[in-house]
């Protein structure tokens, strides 16, 4: 019999679990929510703080070796040199997920043991919050990593399927220092069956207490962000990362008024109507910037259809 036999047994000689659960408690879990990720991106990308929401990305005009002497030991003349600065920075101005989380002031007064009601309900938002700020550091239109990539910087796969041959090209041209790939994970899927096909299976290494595929020892990094078309086409990013590499970085302001648990996002309670709803504004800031335009390559026309029988 299980403990979840609701029946009444007249012949019972004890009190049955129906009527003594009357008397026990309940061991809850706190809500799950299905689209939350592990949301890599976030935390491979270092995350630079910013001053009133701005970072300007100050560049050298390269005149190349001119004013570099290079000759035997001797007298010559010594050429004079000196580095210029571009005059018209780029700057990056933080972006904002944004939203006003509604609480019932009865729920919160009344049903809130075991389970703080408010801590989960902001738990819950700034969740979906996280998850709105990776899919746009991937991809708005405005400044997301898949229009970002200058168009030097891209490369189509040979024959659709992401080969090895593919990856090796783009490690190529993203070659001073590569950090990571990102990809659809359905992508690194595709990957893995070109390289066991091949009899060269992708070594896995632990990072963050977590398996990463690798190949050429750069790991590549799951996201879901990354769209898959209707054809079942994607791409696979590669990118190099850190403000002393010029490379790709995460923007923030840390130590906002109202910050929360999580860095740069804020919560300020805004008041309760006539009908006792409590309102809390949440505001996350974030931005990306691209330092130099071979920090970031794509593979394009990545299929991720094609499967292979085994014998």
């Amino acid at each position: 019999m299980s403990l979840n036999d609701n029946s009444i047994n007249p012949n019972n000689r004890s009190l049955g679990p129906k009527a003594a659960r009357r008397l026990s408690h309940t061991t809850k879990s706190i809500p799950m929510m299905d689209s939350i990720t592990p949301r890599w991106l976030l935390s491979f990308l270092p995350w630079i703080p910013t001053e009133a929401g701005v970072y300007r990305v100050n560049k050298v005009i390269d005149d190349s070796n001119e004013g570099i002497c290079y000759d035997n030991i001797g007298e010559h003349c010594i050429p004079q040199n000196y580095m210029d600065y571009d005059c018209n920075p780029k700057e990056y101005t933080l972006n904002i997920v944004q939203t006003i989380l509604k609480i019932n002031s009865q729920v919160s007064d009344i049903f809130n043991s075991p389970i703080n009601q408010k801590q989960e309900q902001m738990r819950l938002a700034i969740e979906k919050m996280r998850e709105q700020q990776e899919r746009q550091l991937v991809n708005n239109p405005e400044f997301g990593l898949l229009v970002s990539v200058d168009p030097s910087m891209k490369i189509s796969s040979r024959k659709g399927t992401p080969t090895p041959d593919d990856l090796d090209d783009l490690l190529a041209i993203v070659w001073k220092k590569p950090a990571f790939f990102l990809a659809h994970p359905k992508a690194i899927a595709a990957f893995t069956r070109e390289c066991t096909c091949r009899g060269v299976p992708p070594v896995t290494v632990n990072i963050f207490g977590s398996p990463f595929v690798t190949w050429r020892g750069v790991p590549m990094v799951p996201c879901d962000k990354v769209k898959i078309d209707s054809l079942g086409n994607t791409c696979i990013l590669l990118m190099r990362v850190g403000e002393r590499e010029q490379g790709v970085i995460g923007l923030h302001q840390p130590g906002v008024p109202g910050e929360s648990q999580v860095p740069s996002l804020s919560v300020h309670f805004s008041g309760i109507d006539d009908m006792g709803i409590m309102s809390y504004i949440m505001t996350l800031y974030y931005g990306l910037a691209i330092l130099t335009n071979d920090a970031l390559g794509m593979l394009e026309n990545v299929n991720i259809g094609h499967y292979y029988d085994y014998e």
